[in-house]
């Protein structure tokens, strides 16, 4: 899998993930959904996340990197 798919893959899951312990542990998980969504909406403009960091330290690349 790509960084692109996997950063797609956790933040999905990091959404549903929050909004099921904001609806059922405590509301405040909502803000936790409110990062994530600030998150992807900033990334969208300067195409820097810090999972992005973290995954590729895990080694996961690129979709444009298949030749470097």
């Amino acid at each position: 899998m790509t960084l692109e798919r996997y950063l797609r893959l956790i933040a999905g899951f990091f959404v549903l993930l929050s909004l099921a312990l904001g609806q059922w542990v405590n509301s405040y998980w909502y803000f936790f959904t409110a990062f994530v969504g600030l998150n992807l909406f900033q990334s969208a403009f300067t195409n820097w996340c810090p999972m992005m960091v973290l995954l590729r330290k895990l080694g996961a690349r690129s979709s444009g990197s298949c030749c470097r």
